[in-house]
């Protein structure tokens, strides 16, 4: 299926036009009929003679209705313009241009209507100059009449040239459904009507509303019941949930889109001749900075954008919301919304001044998304800083990144730019240039803590988490290059130098174990030193004591020392064998020995043990199960 929606001044035939072509009365109110005008959408559908099948959104034409058109052309890919042949280019006329050209649509197709009550040619040819300028050039263009059918047939076959060359979307797209109708049909409950531009729906799908999740119970599209629907397509859709639907919401793909009410915008020139006013002449429109009534001397581009009223209607699909404008810079401008919607960055709003007099065009710009979560301006020269950032922004996860500087996967698609990269760790993105940043700030982090903590064997990795400012632990460890290390939820750097009352209390105690090397002191005797538990756990990361076991501490490399001696015994040998051997107490022997046992240098067997010691000249073995760990020296003997 294909969604063309209407333009054009009022009275000018759309409604009489669609109504030629499908055969469908669009105007369902009973008011609009009395009347003989369109206030709300209508919706009517055709086979086009290749077998497509095409839906109509016939908008308003009425000033007054500005809104409810922006609502239905704001999710067609394309649009049929409609111009009267008698009564040619109209101020409506300019203004939905200028909404049409503001939301970005690029196809459609030029109808001069009533082609049987006046010459067509001049009413086309001003409308093909006013379409050039406004960003549909080189449309078709068809003269017909929707009373005599003059030219229908040529109209149809024009319509099926344009569906065929409009782009093709995306199935898998999240799904974002603006809501152009909601109503309670009797034994069904809630229904919604919308027109889906991409992605896929179907029974039983769990979407988001502002109230909470809904799930679709059952959809029809074109009043054809389906089990699954994919875009572009006119979708009604039974809902069950506690949220209670509204025109002018979305209903989206859970966890796809980043509901914001703050956004960053770059305004793009609107206007068919950047006039902002119909062909008699400039109007009191904003001059929008890079348009071509800039270009004449009024403002160059990039000059600020000091004339947009500080409140405005900003448009998206069928939602219209209050905003207030803070310009930044240049073309970016920040918008804050009276209600969070569901947006991507790339998407286009339009601003509209709803309290302009009559007769002026309130369609003021266009913008682009640029951030649907942009940081503070609040200090002085920020907002300046900030617009120079974004004045040549790419919208894309690298843009994103160089403002957020991390990001995890999640985020990125939410926010509409799914990342291109490899994570730095887990699901966490960075800008390249805050990550090397980081790489080179964790060392002299490190440095200080060590320097504020000497009796700590090393940075928390919490502590490094909280003075580099990363939101997850798992990014400090992806920081980490030698000489730097991770072990035990600490960060090490080599082996950090002893504070110099700890050193002296050392080399006190190595002057006891000078005598018997063997027999380390308990812990009263430590705590004598002044080598308390701390003091300890320092001395054995600095590599000035080996750690045998929880309060047994010896020199560097008596471990070896002790294997040399037990090499000089009858083998196998006991444990009491051994603590005669060392000269020590068996409350030393025994740790001692199961850690020589560790690192290979004694093998048991039972309640015996032999010595494993290399052939002279090499270095001793070392068979540690994985994740052990020695704090021992190398002997040089």
């Amino acid at each position: 299926m294909h969604v063309v929606a209407t333009a054009g001044h009022v009275d000018h035939g759309k409604s009489t036009l669609v109504r030629a072509l499908t055969g469908m009365e669009p105007d369902r109110l009973e008011e609009e009929r009395r009347r003989g005008l369109t206030i709300e959408l209508g919706h009517a559908w055709t086979a086009l003679p290749s077998g497509e099948r095409l839906a109509f959104v016939d908008v308003p034409g009425h000033e007054r209705f500005l809104a409810t058109m922006l609502a239905g052309v704001g999710s067609a890919p394309a649009v049929m313009f409609v111009v009267a042949a008698d009564e040619g280019w109209m101020p409506q006329s300019e203004e939905h241009l200028t909404a049409v050209e503001a939301l970005g649509v690029r196809h459609g197709l030029l109808v001069v209507t009533r082609a049987d009550l006046a010459d067509p040619a001049p009413a086309m040819e001003t409308a093909r100059a006013r379409l050039a300028a406004g960003g549909l050039a080189g449309v078709e263009a068809l003269a017909v009449s929707g009373r005599t059918g003059q030219g229908l047939d040529e109209l149809r076959g024009a319509l099926d040239r344009l569906v065929a060359g409009l782009p093709a979307p995306d199935p898998e797209a999240p799904v974002r459904l603006w809501i152009d109708r909601a109503f309670s049909v009797h034994g069904s409950g809630t229904v919604v009507t919308g027109t889906l531009p991409e992605g896929r729906i179907a029974a039983g799908d769990e979407l988001e509303l502002p109230g909470g999740p809904v799930r679709v119970r059952a959809l029809e599209s074109l009043k054809e019941p389906l089990p699954a629907v994919t875009g572009v397509a006119r979708v009604a859709l039974n809902l069950r949930g506690r949220a209670v639907p509204e025109r002018g919401q979305a209903l989206v793909t859970p966890g796809a889109w980043t509901v914001t009410d703050l956004v960053d915008v770059r305004l793009s020139p609107v206007g068919a001749d950047g006039r902002g006013a119909g062909p008699g002449g400039p109007g009191r429109g904003l001059d929008v900075p890079g348009s071509r009534g800039a270009a004449e001397g009024r403002e160059g581009p990039g000059a600020p954008v000091d004339r947009l009223p500080a409140r405005l209607t900003a448009h998206i699909g069928s939602a219209a919301v209050v905003c207030s404008v803070r310009p930044l810079g240049g073309r970016v401008v920040r918008l804050r919304l009276a209600r969070p919607l569901p947006l991507h960055v790339g998407d286009v709003l339009l601003l509209r001044d709803p309290g302009r007099e009559r007769g002026e065009v309130r369609v003021l710009a266009g913008t682009s998304v640029l951030d649907v979560r942009p940081p503070s301006v609040s200090r002085r020269g920020a907002a300046r800083e900030r617009a120079a950032e974004l004045a040549g922004a790419v919208p894309g996860a690298a843009a994103l990144l160089r403002t957020h500087r991390l990001l995890r996967a999640g985020e990125l698609r939410a926010m509409g730019c799914p990342p291109a990269d490899e994570p730095v760790c887990g699901d966490w993105h960075a800008d390249p240039e805050h990550w090397s940043r980081l790489v080179a700030r964790l060392p002299e982090a490190v440095r200080r803590y060590a320097a504020g903590h000497p009796l700590e064997p090393g940075m928390p990795v919490e502590a490094a988490r909280h003075a580099l400012g990363l939101p997850d632990r798992r990014l400090v460890a992806a920081l980490v290059r030698p000489p730097l290390s991770v072990a035990d939820g600490r960060i090490s750097g080599g082996r950090p130098a002893l504070p110099a009352p700890v050193a002296r209390a050392v080399a006190r105690l190595g002057t006891e174990l000078s005598a018997r090397p063997f027999l380390a002191p308990e812990a009263g005797r430590l705590a004598e030193l002044g080598l308390g538990a701390r003091e300890l756990a320092a001395a054995v990361a600095a590599g000035a004591l080996l750690r045998v076991a929880d309060g047994i501490v010896l020199l560097p490399g008596a471990d070896v020392r002790a294997a040399r001696v037990l090499a000089r015994l009858p083998q196998p040998f006991t444990v009491s064998q051994a603590r005669q051997a060392l000269g020590t107490s068996r409350r030393v022997a025994v740790p001692l020995l199961e850690h020589l046992d560790r690192r290979g240098l004694t093998e048991r067997d039972g309640d015996h043990r032999r010595c494993r010691l290399p052939a002279p000249g090499t270095a001793p073995p070392n068979h540690r199960k994985s994740g052990q760990t020695s704090h021992s020296r190398t002997s040089p003997y």
